[in-house]
């Protein structure tokens, strides 16, 4: 009985020195897979810090492909229904605005400016005369 209670203790004895050294060998795995996680996501700090002049280019290409809608206005005006089915082709619709009245120029249904009409290459075009001021769009909005 004496032997068995022997052999049950060395047994025991046995099965924790192996359960602490698997736990030794978990821990070392643990320890090297942290270090290689640190030396993948732990980027130098230079990488992080852009020169001023980087960072400006940076800035600005980020927003350079953004498509804008420009709008010309060159006049307005209220009619009918009546009048607008009566229109055939060579009607003529007056406009409120005069000729060699600045014509608005909106960019995504914001006025930014005014311009006059230019022909180039026998297309229209537009000379921009007048921008809006910040201070002028922000009244706009109110």
């Amino acid at each position: 009985m004496e032997e068995e209670k022997i052999e049950q203790t060395s047994q025991e004895e046995l099965q924790q020195e192996l359960e602490e050294e698997l736990d030794m060998e978990k821990a070392l795995e643990m320890e090297r897979a942290m270090k290689v996680q640190q030396e993948i996501s732990s980027p130098s700090i230079d990488e992080f810090v852009p020169t001023q002049e980087k960072k400006t280019l940076r800035d600005i290409e980020f927003i350079l492909d953004i498509p804008l809608e420009v709008v010309v206005v060159i006049g307005r005006t209220k009619i009918l229904v009546q009048e607008l089915l009566q229109l055939t082709q060579g009607s003529v619709v007056a406009l409120d605005k005069l000729a060699g009245e600045p014509m608005e120029v909106y960019v995504n249904g914001k006025l930014i400016g005014r311009g006059e009409v230019v022909v180039v290459n026998e297309k229209f075009g537009i000379r921009i005369t007048d921008i809006i001021s910040p201070q002028e769009r922000v009244k706009q909005l109110g």
